[in-house]
């Protein structure tokens, strides 16, 4: 068995698996839910038949089936060979009714080949304030099914999350006005253990599921941002679709009016060429650019490149993204006679790539980066958005930077472009003796062919979190 981190992944091999929910039931612990949500193209389901929980337990092809619950444990069984050629991904959600996740100890979720019964992967979820979650995914890349751990939480509950997906749920009629009784007299006090904390109030009961619109999918305020018109028309679309996606984004992790710097910091070593070279880093300059328009006050983002050296790029501001892409989307260079004069024909503003070389020291562009937040304060919290294709082996400088960061306003979001080896990145999670996790990581096999919904959806799934994490250690106010 695997156990995997947030956002890792693996291929299954099984054509038919059981995903067991799983935690520790006691008193006061509230009752848990499994249910799963099949997603055609675009992210969403087709119809409300894609969508099965305890209301409607069986899919119409038989592929997916709730099959009960003991006490502790609740499973899906998914027949991978049986799921129809447009399901591109079987969501592995989980309700809370009585309660939030962070009254559910030991949340974890197990999945098993079942036919032999071998586990074929463990991800323990950490949950707080949500009322239903994503756990994982089992998604179709290249005709090969793999399953990733998620551990999206949503505090809208299992209604915000469905109708997240395309499900618009009908709301349940209002409970009945309690009848008046007289106020009983005060228990007398009596010495004894401290009580538990109680739980907040349970959330409304799931009601039917039916199609949403598609424009009900994103209830949230959309910000314009200076220079947006001056865009080329296809980008200026493909901006505001993807504003809204965000804004959804944030929405899902109950944080609709978050405001933040973004900083966006590419990795430029020799090994990313073919990345840049057909255009993947330019196109994700572009999606992130979205991420400043909707987060950011002025939509800009401050930007780094970095190999063996950083080099800090000029600031992008939404109305250059054109320009600003053809100059400085550029990867490193080998410096083997190291020149002091640019080379002819550098632009101005231009890094001279062969000052920021060919290897990996990401420890020295996460000091850089710090250095500037530090020396430029601002009254919103800074999320960097660093993108990666691994070979990472300064690990122990990566650490301590990373370590002595935790009490600075500034959480680090790294993503991993393919499989290489990203080394203490991948175990950050995990690592103990941090007063607040500052720092989330996912890897994507092919970050061209994730949904904008799916990467804003994991870009953004832990940033809040952290907000509230470090404003209870008071590293925020």
């Amino acid at each position: 068995m695997t156990t995997l981190s947030k956002g890792a992944n693996l291929p299954v091999g099984a054509a038919s698996v059981r995903a067991v929910l799983g935690w520790a039931a006691g008193p006061g612990v509230p009752d848990v839910d499994a249910s799963a949500l099949l997603l055609a193209g675009g992210g969403r389901v087709r119809s409300d038949g894609d969508f099965v929980f305890y209301n409607q337990p069986q899919h119409a092809s038989g592929a997916v089936r709730h099959l009960g619950k003991r006490p502790g444990a609740d499973t899906l069984a998914v027949e991978l060979d049986a799921l129809e050629p447009d399901i591109e991904r079987v969501l592995l959600c989980a309700s809370a009714d009585g309660g939030t996740f962070g009254y559910v100890p030991g949340l974890h979720l197990l999945l098993l080949d079942a036919v032999s019964g071998a586990e074929v992967a463990h991800f323990p979820i950490e949950a707080g304030p949500e009322t239903a979650l994503v756990g994982g995914e089992l998604y179709r890349r290249a005709g090969v099914w793999k399953f990733r751990a998620v551990g999206q939480g949503y505090a809208s509950g299992l209604a915000g999350l469905a109708t997240d997906y395309g499900i618009t749920v009908d709301d349940p009629p209002p409970a009945p006005a309690p009848a008046l009784a007289p106020t009983p007299a005060p228990a007398p006090t009596a010495p004894g253990p401290v009580p538990a904390p109680t739980p907040p109030p349970a959330p409304a009961p799931a009601p039917t599921a039916r199609t949403a619109r598609p424009a009900e999918s994103a209830e949230a305020v959309v910000h314009l941002v200076k220079g947006e018109e001056w865009l080329p028309e296809d980008m200026r679309g493909r901006l505001s679709l993807r504003k809204e996606q965000v804004a959804v984004s944030l929405r899902k992790a109950g944080a609709p009016d978050l405001t933040a710097r973004v900083v966006l910091v590419l990795d430029a070593s020799g090994s990313m060429s073919t990345l840049y070279a057909r255009g993947t880093v330019a196109r994700v300059v572009e999606r992130m650019a979205a991420v400043a328009a909707q987060l950011d006050d002025d939509g800009e983002m401050q930007a780094w490149t970095f190999a063996t050296n950083p080099a800090r790029l000029p600031d992008l501001a939404l109305g250059e993204l054109p320009e600003w892409l053809r100059l400085h989307v550029r990867v490193g260079q080998m410096s083997v006679f190291g020149r002091k004069k640019p080379p002819k024909g550098l632009l101005p503003g231009q890094v001279d790539m062969r000052q920021v070389g060919f290897q990996n020291e990401e420890q020295k562009v996460i000091a850089e980066v710090r250095a500037f937040v530090r020396a430029h304060p601002v009254p919103a919290p800074t999320l960097v958005l660093f993108f990666s294709d691994g070979g990472v082996y300064r690990n122990a400088e990566i650490e301590r930077e990373l370590r002595e960061a935790v009490e600075e306003p500034v959480f680090w979001q790294f993503v991993g472009l393919g499989r290489a080896g990203f080394g203490v990145l991948e175990r950050f999670d995990t690592l103990p003796g941090r007063r607040v996790d500052n720092v989330g990581f996912f890897a994507v096999d092919d970050i061209d062919r994730i949904p904008d919904a799916e990467l804003y959806d994991r870009l953004l799934s832990e940033f809040p979190s952290w907000i509230r994490a470090a404003r209870q250690a008071g590293i925020l106010r």
